[in-house]
């Protein structure tokens, strides 16, 4: 007697097709950057470790060192340690700074799956080179710089790149929600990096870095075999990125943003706009000539790309903070183990799970972008204040206090590096080009990963002379990005007030 078709199958066979590659693209790249933050996060747990309390370990077996530093990792064992970590959070993060402009270009220009999946593999030997320092014994600062750098170079082949297929899968209908949900891979990679090197990182912390850098190598191979670029290469229909009657007016604002049922009316979470599909329900799209890439300057003329990227410049500071110190703070103000700061500090990125998700979904329903972003920063001021001041008053304090500055703190961030960048890259000015949809991903992630290494490095240096003082900075960051959205937010208000006014009339 044969079984009935599994209720997975069936499902799967009354999906429409476009439904079931959009659903394909959606899992492959939330898993590859995933992969990619898994990746990233063990630095910011195995310090703690590279210089531990020694005098809390127990006596010193050899005698012949100083009691307080004889357990350290050299040459993280002196008084300069956290400058030292300073300095390789920012080999990682400068290198990925600067790479991520370079990125953006080569991921025009080159197959995307080739390119995602290459540069995950690379990233994956790097991770796994810095942990194996540990098994090799190796006490050289500079191995472990030169190690940061290369991965920090390889791994910017990240993020152009998922938002790309993503943004070549999706039109603009509830892109915001889709994005929100789809971007929590950052703080799922950071939970699940925190979790993973927690087990090691008391024992073997070489293990802490070696187990994730398999991971994303065993991810990338995945996404060489699976991952489709564009809808058009497996005969679906492409996305409408645009209303045919979007006109953007003098605010900047376009009718369907105006109208928030326009813009949610048009698009399901894995379906396509009606005029797409009844135009490509015939056949496959016969191959077009390729439009041209964009140049980096065309890209910076595209309007809101200057804004949306120095305001991301100062909110991926406060986020990337709290990413490389938010373990070391815990153990040294609340004063618990290794292990357990790093498991309290992932509740910051449920924070960031959340936020992103209510971000996008605010945004999609209002279209005002900048005003939520600029809304979330304002309030993230004084949680900030909050949470140093109160937040180790008990744990149940802490616990909530970290998921609501998570919440605030990367909910902005998310919603930039996601809807803003694909709609940015997809912006009526550039007349259906696709093409510059990866540059402009690049150049807004790119400034952001300045702010991305000058906080790590700015904490390191602000650090011993006091925790409050690195909150302070951070304080001043999140009001330094609100304001530089004032502009685009002017103008999303005076876009809705113009729209009730013809609406009324």
């Amino acid at each position: 007697m044969r079984a009935a078709l599994a209720p997975g199958v069936r499902l799967l066979r009354a999906l429409p097709r476009d439904s079931r590659y959009r659903g394909l693209t959606l899992v492959l790249t939330f898993l590859c950057y995933t992969s990619y933050h898994l990746s990233r996060k063990p630095i910011s747990i195995v310090k703690s470790q590279l210089h531990p309390n020694c005098s809390a370990v127990g006596p010193n077996p050899h005698n012949d060192s100083n009691s307080s530093t004889w357990c350290s990792w050299a040459p993280f064992d002196g008084d300069n340690y956290k400058e030292l970590f300073g300095a390789l959070d920012n080999a990682f993060l400068v290198a990925y700074a600067i790479g991520m402009f370079i990125s953006g270009i080569f991921g025009e220009r080159l197959p995307l799956r080739y390119y995602l999946s290459g540069g995950m593999v690379l990233s994956g030997l790097f991770t796994a080179l810095f942990g194996l320092g540990y098994f090799w014994d190796i006490h050289v600062l500079w191995y472990f710089i030169i190690v940061q750098v290369c991965n920090g170079l390889v791994q910017t082949t990240g993020w152009p790149s998922v938002v790309a297929c993503v943004g070549n899968w999706f039109g603009k209908g509830k892109r915001g929600l889709i994005m929100g949900v789809w971007n929590s891979h950052t703080s799922v990679g950071n939970i699940l990096g925190s979790l993973i090197a927690g087990v090691w990182v008391s024992s073997a912390w070489g293990l802490s870095f070696v187990v994730p850098g398999i991971i994303i190598a065993a991810v990338g191979i995945i996404c060489f075999f699976f991952l489709v670029e564009y809808p058009e290469d497996v005969g679906c229909s492409p996305p409408l990125h645009h209303m045919a009657s979007d006109e953007e007016d003098a605010g900047g604002v376009t009718s369907s943003e105006k109208d928030p049922e326009a813009v949610t009316s048009n698009e399901g979470p894995l379906s396509i706009s009606s005029q797409s599909s009844t135009d490509g329900s015939h056949s496959p799209k016969e191959p077009a000539e390729e439009p041209e890439a964009i140049s980096f300057l065309g890209a910076l003329r595209i309007p809101g790309v200057v804004e949306f990227s120095l305001c991301l410049l100062f909110a991926k500071l406060v986020s990337y903070t709290f990413l490389y110190w938010l373990p070391l703070y815990i153990v040294n103000v609340a004063h618990f183990g290794a292990k357990e700061a790093g498991d309290l500090s992932t509740l910051f990125d449920v924070g960031g799970i959340l936020g992103g998700i209510f971000a996008g979904l605010i945004s999609d329903y209002t279209g005002g972008r900048a005003t939520t972003c600029c809304v979330m920063l304002v309030i993230a001021a004084p949680m900030l204040f909050l949470y140093n001041h109160i937040g180790q008053n008990g744990i149940g304090t802490s616990i909530a206090m970290l998921v609501v500055c998570g919440a605030l703190v990367n909910g902005p961030y998310a919603l930039i590096t996601t809807a803003v960048s694909a709609d940015l890259g997809t912006h009526e000015s550039l007349k259906g080009n696709a093409k510059a949809l990866s540059t402009v991903t690049a150049i807004i992630d790119g400034t952001g990963s300045i702010g991305a290494a000058l906080g790590p490095l700015l904490a390191g240096l602000i650090s011993p002379t006091g925790w409050n003082n690195v909150f302070y900075m951070l304080i001043a960051a999140d009001v330094s990005a609100c304001l530089l959205l004032a502009r685009v937010v002017v103008k999303e208000v005076r876009g809705w007030f113009g729209f009730m006014a013809r609406k009324r009339g």
